[in-house]
């Protein structure tokens, strides 16, 4: 179980944490919460989002249950090293979308003695690792990845599988795109695309 470290001992002790998992799991939900624990805290916080992510809103990070906070979107991952000098504790929202300098970005801002907290999706719709989230997840201190109810079978789903036509990596999307399923489901759903049914 993860156990938050919440207090800077020496002035540079910061670390990284991540919360990866599938669509409709919660890592925004439970980046939101922990950023807010930090503000309740007197502590200062930043958080950022990748400038394509508009889908609920352009000036906030905002979770699939509609709780948000509000966020800067930015271009790249050099930004954040830019406007996150100083802050105590700086979050970024689906980090899967940035550069690969995210990577450098996160741990900079670590050995400066910041908390950094990553939410990204660690694998792609076709269930292959995303971005620059397997590396994140390699040099972070703590890793908590999360779950979301397979709509096929009820059990834990840890698999975002897109129920629209593409081929893209990239590509933004809700309840009406998406769907989170099982392994075993997934790999149904898989075989019913290669064979034509269910797109």
């Amino acid at each position: 179980m993860f156990l938050e470290n919440t207090v800077n001992h020496q002035k540079h002790s910061g670390w990284i944490e991540v919360i990866c998992g599938s669509m409709f799991s919660g890592k925004t939900e439970e980046l939101i919460r922990r950023l807010k624990r930090a503000q309740f805290a007197q502590q200062t916080v930043e958080i950022f989002k990748p400038i394509i992510d508009t889908r609920y809103s352009e000036e906030e990070v905002v979770s699939h249950d509609n709780n948000a906070f509000r966020s800067t979107a930015v271009e790249s991952s050099s930004n954040i090293l830019i406007y996150g000098d100083g802050i105590d504790v700086i979050g970024i929202d689906e980090a899967q979308f940035f550069d690969e300098g995210i990577v450098e970005v996160c741990n900079e801002l670590a050995n400066r003695g910041a908390r950094v907290i990553v939410a990204g999706l660690d694998m792609d719709f076709k269930g292959k690792p995303f971005g620059p989230m397997p590396y994140l997840m390699a040099t972070a201190e703590y890793v908590t990845k999360v779950h979301a109810v397979c709509v096929k079978t009820g059990n834990l789903a840890n698999h975002s599988h897109r129920i629209v036509s593409g081929e893209k990596q990239v590509f933004l999307g809700a309840k009406d795109q998406y769907e989170p399923l099982s392994r075993a489901a997934f790999n149904e759903a898989i075989k019913l695309n290669k064979k034509g049914i269910g797109k």
